[in-house]
């Protein structure tokens, strides 16, 4: 890591562009140059917009990781051969916005939430290591190195249902795209909110791009009698150009959308909640949690809850990938009150066609994020005794060894703190029905010894940092202290919270 008389020196170096067509972007190249105008940030850099999709059961192919001691996620690792890596991502990137949300400065937790939420498709917008550091020298860190689209300013995901005058809009002629529709007055295609002059961009989920006027044709002819457009208006387009955004599906907006998820919150009664959780393959082949059993008159089916659906989200987490044991786990986490994000079978299938998340288009029906803006743990409330009642040993009694394998998603499923004073580290969380909840990993453990090394001097954090590249399994040495006085020995504002593992994305 540069120390800070290095970025001193480095602020003096600027960003040239070459631009790329093969992603259709300007890439920031080093410079010595000193004729960039500091009121204007873009003559500084501009961050590069990586499109992934990952195919089912799969991951995007790369590693997050929050950068310890200072706010940014990190991708730490580019797996071969996938997405990630074909679209340019790289080892050192910094994510500065996941779709058209800016992310720089968001719990890493947020962001692993939101790139989990998107689905099949996700954008991100990412800066070099270096670059970052520059801009952020030269900049400050409050300053703003994210282009966004303006409020309003998205492509939209437009279903059309034929009527009389079919679906209500032709295609400019040519040989192959981009192509641009032109709409019939008061017809189906402008009623379902397609702008005038919009270039389309995909059909049912799949792209146009590279495809003749006569498979076009074809392909909105096999539609039927209903058909969903990706499209983008005029100023939409001018403003991605300008920004170098590329026109990508998960930035759109819903407009007459057939189906929709929809957040039901619970509220436990005396006969619990009311259904019955069960894993199983849905319509398309995609295992999935399911909802059965809803019985009339409790919370589940008080809060239109039906039978079938598949659920999405808890507490607005989404659950794509986890298990069974995982998803009752976090569902139980939430105690009383339960808020899920669920779609019905119709809506499911129609997401999975267009391949994207319903979670994209929940409107203003999200449900809350969980009171510690994290994903699926929730820290355990410890008292607060005063301290001439707590007696703190220096070093805690009694040892055990826990050993650990990464879960599904690439994390061990706990959170570290670390303090100045007193055993430098112990355990702040632990994910319900993760890894480390299941080798027995308590709140407020004090860690020993990391795979044979003993903590407690100067180059923990650099080892830890080093943690995600080993071989698991992970072996920790731990010390059980008790929740009481947890806080006693913690100098105020003197912890910080960050990830021990990578998160596989």
């Amino acid at each position: 890591m540069e120390k800070a008389a290095d970025l001193q020196d480095a602020a003096s170096l600027t960003l040239k562009f070459k631009f790329n067509p093969k992603l259709g972007i300007d890439n920031p190249v080093l410079s010595l140059a000193e004729d960039h105008d500091p009121s204007d940030p873009w003559s500084l850099e501009r961050p590069r917009f990586c499109l992934l999709s990952k195919e089912k059961g799969k991951s995007f192919g790369f590693h997050l990781q929050q950068e310890l001691g200072r706010a940014g996620h990190v991708v730490c690792r580019v797996d071969p051969g996938t997405s990630a890596q074909r679209q340019g991502l790289q080892e050192g990137d910094r994510i500065l916005a996941v779709n058209n949300d800016v992310v720089e400065h968001e719990d890493y937790a947020v962001v692993v939430r939101r790139i989990r939420a998107s689905g099949p498709r996700v954008l991100l917008t990412v800066l070099a290591r270096h670059a970052h550091d520059v801009a952020r020298a030269q900049l400050g860190e409050d300053a703003h190195l994210c282009p966004t689209l303006g409020p309003g300013v998205r492509p939209r995901l437009c279903h059309i249902v034929k009527d009389e005058g079919g679906f209500g809009f032709g295609v400019t002629h040519g040989n192959q795209g981009p192509f641009w529709l032109v709409l019939s007055t008061g017809g189906a295609a402008e009623r379902a909110g397609v702008p005038p002059g919009a270039r389309l961009l995909e059909v049912n989920g799949v792209s146009v791009e590279k495809l003749t006027h006569n498979q076009l044709t074809r392909k909105l002819w096999q539609s039927g009698q209903q058909v969903t457009l990706l499209v983008a208006g005029p100023e939409v387009e001018e403003q991605c150009r300008q920004l170098g955004l590329p026109l990508a599906a998960p930035l759109a907006e819903g407009w007459a959308l057939p189906n929709k998820p929809r957040c039901l919150h619970l509220e436990k009664g005396p006969q619990g909640f009311g259904f019955l959780l069960r894993e199983e393959k849905g319509p398309d082949g995609r295992p999935g949690q399911f909802l059965w059993e809803v019985d009339p008159g409790l919370p589940a089916k008080k809060a239109g809850m039906q039978a079938g659906d598949r659920l999405v989200a808890v507490a607005g987490e989404s659950v794509e990938g986890l298990g069974h044991e995982e998803t009752v786990s976090r569902i139980q986490a939430q105690g009383s009150c339960v808020s899920l994000i669920v779609v019905d079978p119709e809506a499911d299938r129609f997401f999975s066609m267009v391949r994207l998340s319903p979670l994209l288009f929940l409107e203003n029906t999200e449900a809350p994020a969980s009171p510690q803006g994290s994903s699926s743990a929730s820290l355990v409330e410890t008292e607060v005794p005063s301290l001439e009642d707590t007696v703190v040993p220096s070093v805690p009694l009694g040892s055990r060894q826990c050993f650990l394998y990464p879960g599904p998603g690439g994390g061990y499923g706990f959170r570290f703190s670390c303090v100045a004073s007193g055993p430098r580290l112990f355990i702040s969380q632990v994910t319900p029905g993760g890894s480390a909840a299941r080798a027995g990993l308590q709140v407020g453990d004090v860690i020993l010894e990391v795979n044979g090394y003993p903590v407690g001097g100067e180059n923990d954090l650099e080892r830890l940092q080093q943690l995600p590249e080993a071989e698991p399994p992970l072996c920790l040495k731990l010390a059980a202290r008790s929740l009481r006085g947890l806080e006693a020995w913690i100098p105020t504002g003197a912890a910080e919270d960050w990830a021990l593992a990578s998160d596989l994305l």
